[in-house]
């Protein structure tokens, strides 16, 4: 930037003026001030160049304390010029010191405080914090980012729990450093994300509150998390601080596994929170309760007044929240008010947004009601309900209040649906308190709306998701008519995938046609699952013409997938000819997986060269598998030579684990020279699973000396599973002091079940005491099923008192599968009676799993009445994470073939 520039950047030029001001009243030359500062000569000269450029806000925060001037003031200058001087696009975010905390969403905390003498509005003020533990991980990562490094933390906890005000507190050192904070909001959250997370500079907090909006968007989610990491990784453009929220519904969603050849919608949001989440308590422990009691005994009115309620439970966030009355305001509301509650309830833990429409509360509410509370409504029963639920309580909270959602900023997504209508012109909407929301899923996680919900989720909804969403709803409760209803509801307004869930209905009811313009709308608006899927069905029914040029299709809209599984699906017909062809095209748009099996089609055919050269080219791609499993076809072969030398190679590209998998087959061969030269060969090359095994190897040879030496070895590199082994070499020993000590070593590194191991050996040996004591330490630290562990060793025993016990202290512990697992053992040994009321229990406790065995339980002893009724209990969840969802569908279809009412009543016939 030159100088004459500078008359169209007041700011810079304000800025250079302020620090010659401060240099003279100093009287430093710039030399001096350099040393002052901890700057280079050339740094703080061409701060002061007249043409030089903006300097970076971490210089301008040395300079004006090396000069004694206003920190904040000459930054916001700072952040001014460098936005003004027709460069690059600032950018976004602004310093941390200029953000007021409810603004990121910190909840309030008690009546704000009223300027005196004027009329002003009232500032919201925050209690006192108290630091927890997991204060103490986000002010590493805050050192780690002041240092240099890039960081992610997202704190998991249910609502009002303090997991934002936690992330603001953390933030604090930062603002003396010139940081930004950016909260990425509007239009809407995922929009904004997605379209400035590239912009985002050096020294900026990325504001990810209730990360869900974020990261479980459906159309843009997977997009959003690939941004922010590589935001992360990318050394040019750090440090930055990512700091997210999520309750733990979500967190759990986000990073389970996908069913066996499902769906996985959530694989990039997985890999981005691994080993990046930190839970937060829902309670205060005790130092952390008196910590608290200190800060209100030193005047901290707040939180004397909700220690006086809270003491008991530790709840200390949530009182603060308002969160006791918004409850008592639930328990004591008028009949139409706890009904639009209840619906509000019911929409938001099925997956309608946020912003819930005047009009669906009303309509849906209806059935909620008792016959005599609907027969006293007034024609303005819903303006009274609504008043009603709109009186804040303690925390400026209402159980129920208007939102006006922000405009959209940009034109809308050409879509050939018609857009849903904007909040202006659906009517009033309105957002119902967190609190309330999590108590909702909570206490009505059994129960499947009535049907005056779905007739106007029907009719009143238009945005894609929410029908989305609810269409998925009612599936899996069974209630099939109006998840057939709200899939076209939901096509109409553009859902890709009711597009393409009635492209197959079309396809399979002959209709190609049909079927083929809703896929073409579906992959026109991305999903291109929907030619994938065609393509599937073509080929299965022989049309393989058809079926190419649709799998072709699917590939030039970005699925190469799908022609991998057409190859496959020839392969599988015997017809290697034209699997070899279509694996070639796939090949050619880069799927490695591919060439993997071209490669080993060669290989099979004896084109050993070709084959080599295939997996070459696949390892050049960054897939070293193909020349793993060549090695292993040699090795079975005979050819060891081959199989060596392939697996070397696949060590130089980086898979050392050939090597270990090639030192395991020949052990099994018997063969345990060459198996350890092996596995030496793969140590040397960095493989330290391989040292596990040469341990294991030797042990199993009864040299227990030489395999203790080599864990020890394997658990130097950071092996915490060799920890274990060498714990439970050393309890098998007799040393228990030498044991617990290994233990502990493995459980600081991250190995929870090593102290769980070492509980079962002692309740093996009769050491009660000894293993309730380790397995206590292993609950702490985090490994629930340890208790549940010693719950069914008792069983086993005919302890089933003690059993029961151990069982509860890991269900109050978070292990609710613990009752169901003694259920279980009690049915196997005939006490029907007493497995019953365990599954009960279990099932109460949260585990539908259990309700399921109870319903299997009663079939078997004949009381079909009493198994259609826990059936029925079991669709009213609706919880499609089972993991035998499938099959569980399929035994609702053959007791009710057409669905069930939202009463859970069987459907008539329909079509």
């Amino acid at each position: 930037m030159r100088d004459e520039q500078n008359g169209h950047n007041p700011a810079l030029t304000e800025l250079r003026r302020r620090l010659d001001d401060g240099l003279a009243r100093m009287r430093l030359n710039k030399t001096l001030l350099a040393g002052r500062a901890g700057l280079g000569r050339t740094t703080v000269s061409e701060a002061f160049q007249a043409d030089g450029p903006v300097p970076s806000a971490q210089t301008v925060t040395a300079l004006a304390r090396a000069l004694d001037l206003p920190v904040q003031e000459l930054l916001a200058l700072q952040r001014d010029a460098a936005g003004g001087g027709g460069g690059e696009r600032p950018g976004p975010g602004r310093l941390i010191g200029e953000w007021e905390p409810h603004d990121l969403e910190v909840h309030p905390a008690g009546h704000s405080k009223v300027v005196d003498g004027s009329d002003a509005p009232g500032v919201r003020v925050l209690s006192g914090y108290v630091r927890r533990d997991h204060d103490r991980v986000l002010a590493e990562a805050v050192r780690n980012v002041a240092a240099g490094r890039s960081r992610i933390v997202v704190l998991v906890g249910t609502s009002s729990t303090g997991k934002t005000r936690a992330c603001w507190e953390a933030v604090q050192p930062l603002v003396d450093r010139g940081w930004l904070l950016w909260h990425p909001f509007d239009p809407t959250r995922a929009e904004a994300a997605l379209e400035d997370l590239h912009h985002v500079q050096p020294r900026t907090v990325v504001w990810l509150n209730e990360a869900q909006h974020y990261l479980g968007n459906r159309a843009a989610g997977e997009q959003i998390a690939a941004a922010v990491h590589h935001l992360l990784v990318t050394p040019e453009r750090g440090p930055v601080l990512v700091l997210g929220t999520l309750w733990p519904e979500y967190a759990h969603q986000y990073t389970s596994l996908p069913a066996p050849g499902g769906d996985d919608p959530h694989s990039r949001v997985r890999e981005l929170l691994a080993g990046r989440t930190l839970t937060i308590p829902d309670s205060f422990d005790a130092p952390a309760l008196a910590a608290a009691a200190a800060l209100a005994e030193g005047g901290d009115r707040l939180l004397a007044d909700t220690l006086t309620r809270a003491h008991t439970d530790g709840r200390i966030t949530q009182d603060l929240a308002g969160a006791p009355e918004l409850l008592t305001r639930y328990q004591h509301a008028s009949p139409a008010a706890k009904a639009l509650l209840e619906t509000a309830m019911d929409a938001r833990r099925l997956g309608v947004g946020l912003h819930l429409p005047q009009a669906f509360l009303t309509d849906a509410a209806i059935d909620y009601l008792s016959q005599t509370d609907y027969d006293q409504l007034t024609d303005d029963w819903a303006e009274t309900a609504f008043a009603e639920l709109a009186k804040q309580v303690h925390g400026k909270q209402a159980p129920l209040r208007r939102t006006t959602p922000r405009p959209p900023r940009r034109p809308p997504t050409p879509s050939t649906a018609s857009a849903p209508p904007s909040p202006q012109q659906a009517g009033p909407v309105f957002r119902l308190a967190d609190y309330l929301e999590q108590h909702g899923r909570t206490t009505r996680r059994r129960l499947c709306p009535p049907a005056s919900f779905w007739h106007a989720a029907h009719a009143c909804l238009t945005h894609p998701d929410d029908l989305s969403n609810l269409t998925r709803a009612a599936q899996v409760r069974h209630r099939l008519v109006w998840a057939h209803h709200l899939r076209h509801r939901a096509a109409e307004t553009g859902d890709t995938f009711a597009l393409l869930h009635l492209a197959v209905m079309r396809e399979e009811a002959g209709d190609r046609e049909g079927a083929e313009t809703l896929a073409r709308q579906a992959a026109d608006h991305g999903n291109t699952a929907a030619l994938y899927r065609l393509a599937e069905m073509r080929e299965e029914t022989g049309d393989r013409e058809s079926a190419e040029a649709l799998a072709r299709q699917a590939a030039d809209a970005g699925s190469p997938f799908a022609l991998r599984r057409l190859a496959e699906m020839r392969e599988e017909t015997g017809d290697r000819e034209g699997a070899e062809t279509v694996y070639r095209q796939a090949a050619e748009t880069g799927d490695t997986f591919a060439l993997l099996r071209l490669a080993v089609m060669r290989e099979e055919a004896g084109n050993r060269e070709g084959a080599e050269i295939l997996a070459r080219q696949a390892a050049d791609a960054g897939s070293t598998g193909t020349l793993f499993s060549l090695a292993v076809m040699r090795e079975e072969a005979g050819d060891r030579e081959g199989a060596e030398a392939l697996a070397q190679q696949a060590a130089d590209a980086g898979s050392t684990g050939t090597l270990r998998r090639l030192a395991v087959m020949r052990e099994e061969a018997g063969d345990r020279e060459g198996a350890e030269i092996l596995a030496r060969q793969a140590v040397d090359a960095g493989d330290t699973e391989a040292l596990r095994r040469l341990a294991e190897m030797r042990e199993e040879a009864g040299d227990r000396e030489g395999a203790e030496t080599v864990y020890r070895q394997a658990a130097d590199t950071g092996d915490t599973g060799d920890l274990r082994r060498l714990a439970m070499m050393r309890e098998e020993a007799g040393d228990r002091e030498g044991a617990e000590a290994l233990a502990r070593q493995a459980v600081d590194a991250g190995d929870t079940g090593a102290l769980r191991r070492l509980a079962v050996m002692r309740e093996e040996t009769g050491d009660r005491e000894g293993a309730e004591s380790l397995a206590r330490q292993a609950v702490d630290a985090g490994d629930t099923g340890a208790l549940r562990r010693l719950a069914v060793m008792r069983e086993e025993t005919g302890d089933r008192e003690g059993a029961e016990a151990l069982a509860r202290q890991a269900v109050d512990a978070g292990d609710t599968g613990a009752l169901r697992r003694l259920a279980v053992m009690r049915e196997e040994t005939g006490n029907r009676e007493g497995a019953e009321i365990l599954a009960r229990q279990a099932a109460d406790a949260g585990d539908t799993e259990a309700l399921l065995r109870l319903a299997e339980m009663r079939e078997e002893t004949g009381d079909r009445e009493g198994a259609e009724t826990v059936y029925r209990q079991v669709a009213d969840v609706g919880d499609a994470t089972l993991s035998f969802y499938n099959q569980l569908e399929e035994a609702f279809k053959k007791r009710w073939p057409y669905g069930l009412d939202p009463d859970g009543t069987p459907t008539s016939p329909w079509q």
